[in-house]
């Protein structure tokens, strides 16, 4: 990974994605091509290698940001925790000797947006101390970025909204945490990202917009931390799960008032969006990415399969992996998918949901079964099906993910912009 633009960051004394971002603001004024970083949601050590891939093709910074959910203290779905998450990207870095610069953050960092919180219905306290374990993990494996995001509680009364005060109060906390923590182990400084783009929370118009960010900002003064401001604030722009329409006029009005506190707006669900071009137009200083990888995935090792049913029908394979089967069996065992449900679909019974639905849910849920065994055997089985018959399996899933990230590089106008920071 690029040190010397990591080391510059560091004479500077300031974290490596604000000194990024103050060198694409610089460029902009200097060639006019605006530009939005790209992060990936690392669902799989197949995304990582492909993001990798690509941000290496593409000569542009590469941002992964994870989960509490996919890598924390107890590994996660990824089976990771942060330090051998870390690892994990700086092996595969080294390996392919990609030279562009990777910022690993956390991504929604707060009380109760880990699925376990909710489901085992903890506590404010208990959940809160495990994120601030969970972000002292991080700094500790070297991570470049926290995404501070307090703004769920499952604590209050039915229909009742958290207020932006508490939203503000314990981002601060989060944050002031975090840096006590930082300073005394000596790690080098880390960025910030605030905010949610979930209507519950708050950001979900300009005048709570402008609150919050003045509230942060008091706040950080108050408890001694004018060195440090978020520079990602999270806005709702018009995506979400089950939408893929970039909204530029809300994108440009929620940039304007960022810009006016020293911030940059972050997209959240960018996924399969129909307008990416339109995120540097309208100022968006980065995006996530995530679920659509999964899926992408998902068919890749669909193609695979009917690959290899093709080549069993020739008598050329003894046994198929039956992989679309075991994604499918492991995806409605693990129960994930209920979270995703929409009103009128049955918890209890997967089979009652309509088909298409029914292969959505499988889809995007195979992001918490990668690391299953029965997964990973099958996969395996399947690859060695088709490496017997000279078919490099992995390079065909890893080929239709980043060609689903090629275009987010291309949008995103980040085409040799390594060779510029």
């Amino acid at each position: 990974m690029n040190q010397i633009i990591r080391n510059k960051a560091i004479a500077l004394n300031v974290p490596l994605m604000d000194f990024i971002l103050r060198r694409i603001d610089e460029l902009s004024r200097q060639d006019g091509i605006r530009r939005t970083i790209f992060a990936a949601c690392p669902n799989s050590i197949s995304v990582i290698k492909a993001a990798l891939r690509s941000a290496k093709r593409w000569n542009s910074p590469l941002n992964f940001a994870t989960t509490l959910n996919q890598v924390d203290i107890d590994r996660g779905y990824t089976n990771l925790n942060q330090k051998e998450f870390f690892n994990t990207i700086k092996l595969e870095a080294d390996r392919m000797n990609v030279k562009v610069p990777v910022i690993v953050a956390v991504d929604h960092g707060g009380p109760w947006l880990k699925d376990l919180h909710c489901r085992e219905k903890w506590s404010f306290e208990e959940s809160f101390s495990a994120v601030k374990k969970s972000f002292e993990a991080s700094v500790e494996a070297g991570f470049d970025l926290v995404h501070v995001d307090p703004t769920i509680d499952i604590t209050l009364p039915a229909g009742k909204t958290i207020s932006i005060e508490t939203v503000a109060t314990r981002t601060l906390d989060l944050i002031e945490h975090t840096e006590n923590f930082r300073k005394a182990g000596n790690y080098p400084r880390i960025a910030y990202e605030v905010g949610t783009e979930e209507v519950h929370g708050g950001l979900a118009d300009l005048t709570t917009f402008h609150k919050f960010l003045d509230l942060l900002k008091s706040g950080l003064a108050l408890r001694g931390l004018t060195d440090i401001w978020p520079c990602f604030v999270v806005g709702k722009v018009g995506t979400d799960l089950h939408t893929t329409t970039f909204d530029p006029e809300t994108a440009m009005e929620l940039t304007e008032v960022a810009r006016e506190y020293g911030s940059v707006i972050k997209g959240h669900y960018s996924d399969g969006v129909t307008n990416p071009e339109a995120y540097p137009l309208s100022g968006m200083g980065a995006a996530n990415v995530g679920p659509e990888f999964t899926i992408t995935e998902y068919y890749g090792l669909m193609e695979l399969e009917k690959l290899e049913k093709k080549y069993f029908s020739e008598d050329k394979i003894a046994r198929c992996s039956d992989v679309g089967t075991t994604l499918h069996n492991s995806v409605v065992a693990s129960g994930r998918w209920k979270k995703w449900l929409q009103p009128g679909e049955d918890s209890e019974n997967f089979e009652t949901i309509a088909a298409d639905r029914q292969e959505w849910l499988i889809s995007t849920g195979c992001r918490y079964i990668w690391q299953n065994d029965e997964v990973l055997a099958t996969r395996a089985q399947l690859y060695a099906n088709l490496a017997n018959l000279g078919v490099l399996a992995e390079e065909i899933v890893l080929s239709k993910i980043e060609c689903a990230m090629d275009k987010y590089f291309a949008a995103f106008n980040l085409k040799n912009l390594n060779d510029l920071l």
